[in-house]
């Protein structure tokens, strides 16, 4: 599987990436979560709220979500659009700070007094699109248990839900509860697209920087190219064989195997061919009754390689 179709799920892998890392070598990863208690209610950090979803706080919780990412956010995306994927995770996004912030209002006194820095908000919205949307590949049975390949990519993110309790299981039930809201007609948010003026920003400067996301090409070649290299005259005619189809202009450069063989017993070649004489049936005939005992492939043979007669019937001796 590659990005192919799915610019902006690399770039929220690479984004979230980068910005942990900056995060962990400036050492600002305090600056990151959210607290309700004193940062938000005494000393009104509001800038929090956004500023939490930008980097996670450490690198075991960044390399699960890049895998659940890349599990499940190509698939999305592919089935979405990148138009609509990324209107997606803004709307995702925004109602997910709201979300939390009334969860940390509402629960604080049961002890969810802070949300873990990270995304995880928005990639639990994404999974719930991909658990809603992506049918399983293939189900297995384990010791009586049924499961599907879809199992893995669950049991990565119950990592990131247990991992920091109980923030981090507060917010992976906002962002499930996100990417209900989003499918539902509670809140009619799946027909807002983010403004063509953003989408030609994103496209002529934001997309760059993302890299290309094309699928690499595998040779269909059976053996590598001799280029570069003189022909050895032991391997010059050999066939290179391919199992793509040629292009055009190539379509003639290399005899067909078969179609050889069928005009060695049949006598008959291309009369363009070069190096190659065609013989006549009366020659065939000739030299069949000379050689009662010799196959017909085996004259065919010693007549195209000969200028005449003469000489194949000195290569049929000499055989």
């Amino acid at each position: 599987m590659s990005f192919e179709h799915a610019p902006v799920t690399k770039g929220l892998m690479m984004g979230s990436a980068l910005t942990s890392i900056v995060g962990g070598i400036f050492d600002i990863k305090h600056y990151l979560h959210l607290q309700l208690v004193p940062h938000v209610s005494r000393n009104h950090q509001y800038w929090r709220l956004l500023l939490h979803h930008t980097a996670f706080s450490n690198s075991s919780d960044l390399l699960i979500a890049v895998i659940v990412l890349y599990g499940v956010g190509v698939h999305v995306e592919r089935q979405f659009g990148s138009v609509k994927f990324a209107s997606f995770t803004v709307a995702s996004v925004l109602l997910a700070t709201i979300l939390e912030f009334l969860a940390l209002i509402l629960f604080h006194n049961m002890g969810i007094n802070q949300i873990p820095s990270g995304p995880s908000a928005l990639l639990f919205s994404i999974l719930y699109q991909w658990y809603r949307l992506i049918p399983p590949a293939y189900h297995f049975r384990i010791f009586g248990i049924a499961g599907s390949n879809k199992a893995f990519m669950y049991i990565f993110a119950s990592q990131l839900a247990l991992g920091h309790l109980p923030g981090s299981f507060a917010s992976a039930v906002v962002g499930l509860l996100t990417g209900y809201i989003y499918r539902s007609e509670l809140v009619n948010i799946k027909s807002w697209r983010l403004s063509p003026s953003v989408i030609r920003f994103s496209t002529r400067f934001l997309l760059p920087l993302v890299g290309s996301t094309r699928a690499p090409r595998r040779s269909t070649r059976a053996r590598p190219e001799t280029t570069h290299q003189a022909p050895s005259p032991d391997v010059g005619n050999e066939e290179i064989i391919t199992t793509a189809r040629p292009s055009a202009g190539t379509e003639e450069t290399g005899g067909s195997v078969m179609r050889e063989w069928v005009n060695e017993l049949t006598g008959r070649n291309e009369q363009g061919t070069t190096g190659v004489r065609v013989p006549t049936d009366a020659e065939i005939t000739q030299l069949t009754t000379m050689f009662p005992n010799m196959q017909r492939a085996v004259i065919v043979g010693a007549l195209q390689r000969s200028p005449n007669i003469e000489r194949a019937v000195e290569l049929l001796l000499a055989s």
